[in-house]
C-alpha cells in the first residue's frame, strides 16, 4: 500500500530531511547536505522565497515505511516575470519503485494544478538559483558543492510519471596542469588592453561585503535575465544567499571586473566544501561537524565556479577571458588541483565554447525536465 502525506509538522520535516541517508547508505559519492541549510529551504519563517511564494512537501510510505519525498513549488515572482503559469518539483527522493515515484510527482503535479498551474518542471531544489536538474551522466564520482545528485534509476523513474526532456544542463572540469594556460599567458596584455578602455580586474572587498554584494547583484539579475527559468532575486533573497556564501568565500577566487566603480562582469568560485561534508555522518554540524568544516577548508584541493557574467555591453571584450585567467592565475600556487564550471545551458554555445577553449572536460549531464498538466 502507498500513501502519500503532506510534510506538517518538525519531526516529519527532520525525517523528510534524513531521508537520503538510508537511501544511499551504500553510495561512496553521496554527500550528505547540512541538516540546517535543508531546514531553512524548507522554513516558510526563514526563508525569503516564502514572502512571495509558496511550497509543500510531501513523503511517501509503502506498507508503513517511508519510501520517497518531493517537494512541490509554487513561484510566484518566476511566473510574473517569465509571463507563464508553471510549478516545479524538488527534492525529489524515491526507492526503485515506479508506482511509489509516479503517486509522489503526481502529488506535486496535483498541488500545482490546484494554484493554477498548466505545467510543472523539474528537479528545481526552490528556485534556479538552488541546486536544480537531474544527474543522467557523470555517476563515477560525487557531485561538487550546491550540485546535485543522484541515482541512475531515477531516470527512469521520472519519465515513466510521464515527464520528458526540457533542457541539459553542463558541468565542466577544469584540472590546472592541463588546462590551456593560453588565459593566463595572456592575462597581462588583455587586462591592459581593459584598463585602457577604464576597465580593471580585482579581488572582492570581504571588508565591505555589503556594498560589493549590492553592486554584484545588479549585475546578477540584468546579465542571467535571458536564461532558462531565470528571476530576478528579490533584495532578501540576494541578502540571505550573500550571507551563506560569505562564510566559505575566498576573495582569490571571486573576481570582478570594474569601471567608474561600478561592477560591469564578476566571476566567483567557492570551494568544494563536499570535500568536507561527504565525512560529515547525517549533514549534522554538532557536536563535532563544524570542526571537520573548519579545519577541512585548508585541505579542500577544487573548487566551483558557480558564477560569471558580464552585463551585455561589455561582452567580446575579453573580460570572461581575464575572469577565467584570475581564477586559474590564483589556484595554482594555492595547491588546487581544478574547478568545475556549472552549470550552463546545453545550447549557450558561447559560453560552452570559451570553456572547452581552456581544456575544460564536459564530464557530467544534468537534465530539467517537464510535464503539462
Amino acid at each position: 500500500m502507498i500513501e502519500i502525506i503532506p510534510v506538517q509538522t518538525k519531526k516529519q520535516i527532520a525525517q523528510f530531511i534524513d531521508l537520503p541517508h538510508d537511501l544511499y547508505a551504500k553510495d561512496q559519492n553521496y554527500v550528505p547536505e547540512l541538516f540546517l541549510g535543508q531546514q531553512d529551504l524548507l522554513s516558510p519563517h526563514k526563508h525569503p522565497f516564502y514572502k512571495h511564494s509558496s511550497a509543500q512537501p510531501f513523503l511517501a510510505y509503502k506498507d508503513g515505511h517511508i519510501a520517497g519525498r518531493v517537494l512541490a513549488i509554487w513561484n510566484a515572482n518566476h511566473n510574473a516575470f517569465n509571463n507563464v503559469s508553471e510549478g516545479q518539483f524538488g527534492f525529489f527522493e524515491s526507492i526503485n519503485d515506479l508506482a511509489v515515484a509516479k503517486k509522489l510527482l503526481d502529488t506535486a503535479a496535483e498541488w500545482v494544478k490546484s494554484k493554477g498551474g498548466t505545467r510543472i518542471i523539474g528537479p528545481v531544489n526552490l528556485t534556479t538559483n538552488d541546486t536544480c536538474g537531474l544527474l543522467v551522466e557523470g555517476f563515477d564520482r560525487p557531485p561538487m558543492v550546491m550540485m546535485p545528485y543522484n541515482p541512475p534509476y531515477y531516470l527512469e523513474l521520472i519519465e515513466h510519471a510521464g515527464y520528458s526532456k526540457k533542457v541539459d544542463l553542463r558541468a565542466y572540469l577544469v584540472k590546472t596542469k592541463t588546462a590551456n594556460q593560453r588565459s593566463v599567458l595572456l592575462l597581462e596584455k588583455l587586462e591592459g588592453r581593459l584598463k585602457r578602455s577604464g576597465i580593471i580586474l580585482r579581488q572582492i572587498n570581504l571588508k565591505d561585503f555589503a556594498n560589493e554584494a549590492k553592486k554584484i547583484k545588479t549585475v546578477y539579475n540584468k546579465a542571467w535575465d535571458k536564461n532558462l527559468g531565470f528571476v530576478p532575486m528579490t533584495d532578501d533573497e540576494f541578502d540571505y544567499t550573500a550571507k551563506e556564501l560569505k562564510m566559505i568565500v575566498d576573495p582569490k577566487y571571486c573576481i570582478v571586473a570594474e569601471k567608474e566603480g561600478e561592477i560591469v562582469g564578476f566571476a566567483l568560485g567557492i570551494p568544494n566544501i563536499n570535500e568536507i561534508l561527504i565525512h560529515i555522518k547525517k549533514g549534522r554540524l554538532l557536536p563535532f561537524g563544524i570542526f571537520k568544516l573548519l579545519f577541512g577548508l585548508k585541505k579542500v584541493n577544487m573548487i566551483r565556479v558557480l558564477m560569471l557574467g558580464v552585463l551585455e555591453e561589455y561582452r567580446k571584450l575579453g573580460i570572461e577571458a581575464c575572469l577565467y585567467g584570475r581564477i586559474i592565475k590564483n589556484a595554482v600556487p594555492a595547491g588546487i588541483e581544478g574547478a568545475e564550471c556549472s552549470w550552463m545551458l546545453d545550447d549557450n554555445y558561447m559560453m560552452n565554447h570559451a570553456i572547452e577553449q581552456i581544456n575544460a572536460e564536459f564530464y557530467k549531464r544534468y537534465r530539467l525536465y517537464e510535464k503539462a498538466i
